[in-house]
C-alpha cells in the first residue's frame, strides 16, 4: 500500500512537471538544463520533466515603478529635493532575464541619475517652466540607455519638486518685489497718463480761448464795419434828403432859420456852463455870417438847377 501511494504521489509530481499554464499577463523564460531553450507566451505548455525548468516569469503590463526622492544641483547653484514616477514595460522576456540582474531596480537608479543630469542643465525657474520638457528628456535617455535590458520606458513624471527652505524665502522676497515692481510701474503709468490728459486739456482749453477771442476780433470787427456802413449810409440818405429839402421853395429860409437856432442855442450852453461872462463884440458880424450862409445857399441852388 505504501509503495502504491509513493508510485501516485511521484506520477503526480511527474504530470505537474509535464505541464505549465502561462497566465495572460506573463511570460515564462524556460531553461533546459541550465541552458535558454524558449520563451512560452501565456497559453498551456508542455515540459520535460527535470530536464526543462521555469527559470524566470515577467509580468508584460506596464509597471508603475516609485523614484525616491534625492537632491538635485540647477544650474544656478540651487539645491532641489526631487522624486518621480517612471512607467516601464517588459518586452522581451529572455534580455530582461540575462540582460540585467533586475531591471526594475536599475531603471529606478538610472532615472535618478539621469534626473539629476537634466536638472542640472536648467536653472530653478526653467525647472518649474519646462517640466513637461525636463520629462521627455528623462525619457529619452533612459529608453536608450535600457534598451539591452529588454524593457520600454514608456514615459516618466516628476512628482515633486521642492526647494530647500532658504529658497522658498528668497523666492518669496524675490515675488514681493516683483508685485512690489508692477505696482510702481502701474502707478507711474497711470500719473504719466493723467499728466497727459491734463496737459492735452490745458492746450485745448488755450485753443478754444484763442479760437473764441479770434472770433470775438472778427465779430466786433464785422459789426464795427456794418456800423460805420450804417452810419454812412443815414448820413448819405439825410444829405440826400436835406438837399431835396433846400432845392424847394422856402428851403434855403429853413435852413437859415436852423442855422440861427442851433447857432443861438449853442452859444447860450457855452454861457451857461462857463463862469465867464462871453459876449460877442462884434454882434454885426453874426447877421454878417448868416447872410453869407444865404449867399452861399443860393449858389448852391443854381448849380443843382443847372446841373
Amino acid at each position: 500500500m505504501l509503495t502504491f501511494t509513493i508510485a501516485v504521489l511521484v506520477l503526480l509530481f511527474i504530470l505537474f512537471k509535464l505541464m505549465l499554464v502561462v497566465p495572460m499577463r506573463e511570460v515564462v523564460v524556460i531553461e533546459r538544463l541550465g541552458k535558454f531553450r524558449t520563451v512560452l507566451q501565456p497559453g498551456f505548455h508542455f515540459l520535460i520533466p527535470f530536464l526543462d525548468r521555469a527559470a524566470y516569469r515577467h509580468d508584460t503590463r506596464e509597471q508603475v515603478l516609485d523614484v525616491p526622492t534625492q537632491s538635485c544641483i540647477s544650474k544656478d547653484n540651487t539645491q532641489l529635493e526631487v522624486d518621480g514616477l517612471v512607467y516601464l514595460k517588459v518586452m522581451d522576456g529572455r534580455l530582461a532575464s540575462y540582460g540585467i540582474e533586475d531591471y526594475r531596480r536599475a531603471a529606478v537608479n538610472l532615472a535618478q541619475t539621469t534626473m539629476r543630469s537634466e536638472i542640472g542643465k536648467l536653472t530653478l525657474s526653467e525647472t518649474f517652466a519646462e517640466r513637461e520638457k525636463l520629462n521627455e528628456s528623462i525619457v529619452r535617455e533612459i529608453d536608450v540607455a535600457s534598451e539591452p535590458w529588454g524593457i520600454k520606458v514608456l514615459r516618466y513624471e516628476i512628482r515633486n519638486i521642492s526647494p530647500s527652505y532658504h529658497v522658498i524665502h528668497t523666492l518669496e522676497k524675490q515675488m514681493e518685489a516683483e508685485r512690489q515692481k508692477r505696482a510702481e510701474i502701474t502707478l507711474a503709468n497711470a500719473e504719466k497718463a493723467a499728466t497727459i490728459n491734463l496737459s492735452e486739456g490745458e492746450r485745448q482749453e488755450a485753443i478754444n480761448l484763442s479760437e473764441g477771442e479770434k472770433q470775438k476780433r472778427i465779430n466786433e470787427a464785422i459789426g464795427t464795419g456794418q456800423e460805420i456802413a450804417i452810419v454812412a449810409k443815414a448820413k448819405a440818405e439825410g444829405m440826400a434828403k436835406v438837399s431835396e429839402a433846400l432845392s424847394k421853395n422856402g428851403g434855403n429860409d429853413a435852413m437859415n432859420m436852423l442855422l440861427k437856432e442851433q447857432f443861438i442855442k449853442q452859444v447860450g450852453d457855452i454861457l451857461d456852463n462857463t463862469q465867464v461872462s462871453v459876449i460877442p463884440t462884434e454882434i454885426a458880424k453874426v447877421e454878417g455870417f448868416f447872410q453869407g450862409m444865404d449867399q452861399v445857399s443860393a449858389t448852391m441852388n443854381k448849380q443843382g438847377g443847372q446841373g
